[in-house]
């Protein structure tokens, strides 16, 4: 998974093209447990690009973006938002996969 390096990459890629941002911190331990699916769900959905965002590092987007609770997610089509999971429960393989199915409905 691709680590956002700047605002103005999400930006570009949020306005371009298919990603689900995943809001994440290397301290968040919910964020971990998901961690070695991750490989097998983005091969699954390999329309997408997956990118990972750091809470601590990106603090202003995802107060700009409403996002309190991590792990979550945000599907983006062409600058268009498809659909959100943003909690800050523990998520499943299943939960994910559910969510990403719901983008193109």
């Amino acid at each position: 998974m691709k680590k956002l390096e700047s605002e103005e990459q999400f930006k570009e890629m949020r306005s371009n093209g298919k990603h689900i941002f995943m809001f994440s911190a290397d301290w968040c331990p919910d964020c971990r447990v998901i961690e070695p699916i991750l490989p097998e769900i983005e091969a699954k959905y390999n329309e997408y690009t997956f990118i990972y965002v750091d809470r601590d590092q990106f603090i202003d987007l995802c107060i700009e973006l409403d996002v309190f609770g991590i792990p979550s997610f945000i599907g983006y089509r062409d600058g268009q938002e498809l659909g959100r999971f943003v909690s800050k429960d523990r998520k499943t393989q299943e939960e994910i996969e559910n969510f990403i199915q719901t983008l193109e409905n």
